[in-house]
């Protein structure tokens, strides 16, 4: 059974305003695609990775991965108009996998992943069929009566987050995304792949998930990224 990772890097990140896409960002001389791919190069029950990049970039990142040493990455697809058409790209695009094989998605603008969170993925996928990092949500939730006013809340207790690192066996993922591409099910612009698996009535498992696993999306979270990097842990802190 191999693992292989799939790593999503198509977007433009028009939020981010900056003249390059926010994967290809220096950050302290490495671009932050890099950061990503470190952690799954560095992960032993990574076998392989593949990337989703956006169509003009692809020997850009080929070639900052040959300058930091990511040896595992094999090839690199076309991202698509979505998430959903860029994930589908990639899943059909690796030919090396087969029947039982695990196949480890994330957002290649989480440059955080920790290795824990990444192992207990796998194992929760090799045991289940599926997982998805997840975290307790911490702040109230409440439901909009108009614009200005509120009534009803939801119990915190009953939500989680959800995010990348994802994992699913990989004849699972080729069934859901020729139906859910064949019956326009689950391929909105907010969609993902959790999303559409549960959209096709499938049940999810919940692997562990981290603080630090943070999107870059802002500026803002560019900051928070740097800080992490600088941040040492006091000794006291069991």
């Amino acid at each position: 059974m191999s693992k292989i990772a799939l790593i999503i890097a198509g977007g433009v990140g028009s939020r981010m305003g900056q003249d390059i896409p926010k994967q290809f960002i220096n950050v302290y001389d490495k671009p932050v695609i890099i950061y990503t791919l470190e952690a799954f190069q560095k992960h032993p029950a990574i076998d392989e990775v593949y990337c989703v990049c956006l169509e003009g970039w692809h020997d850009v990142l080929k070639a900052y991965a040959k300058q930091f040493g990511i040896t595992k990455l094999k090839d690199v697809f076309n991202g698509g108009e979505s998430a959903q058409e860029s994930i589908r790209n990639g899943i059909f695009g690796i030919k090396s996998a087969g029947e039982g094989d695990i196949i480890v998605i994330h957002d290649g603008v989480r440059p955080l992943v920790d290795d824990s969170v990444l192992s207990d993925v796998v194992i929760t996928c090799e045991k289940y069929g599926n997982a998805v990092t997840s975290m307790p949500y911490n702040e109230q939730i409440f439901v909009k009566k108009d614009e200005k006013t509120t009534n009803q809340y939801i119990p915190r207790d009953t939500l989680r987050r959800v995010s990348t690192p994802q994992a699913y066996k990989y004849e699972k993922l080729v069934w859901a995304y020729r139906k859910a591409f064949e019956e326009n099910v689950g391929i909105g612009p907010s969609s993902y792949t959790n999303t559409m698996m549960v959209d096709l009535g499938e049940t999810l498992h919940f692997a562990s998930g981290s603080d630090r696993n943070i999107k870059l999306t802002t500026k803002d979270n560019l900051e928070i990224f740097k800080a992490y990097l600088k941040m040492e842990k006091d000794s006291w802190i069991k």
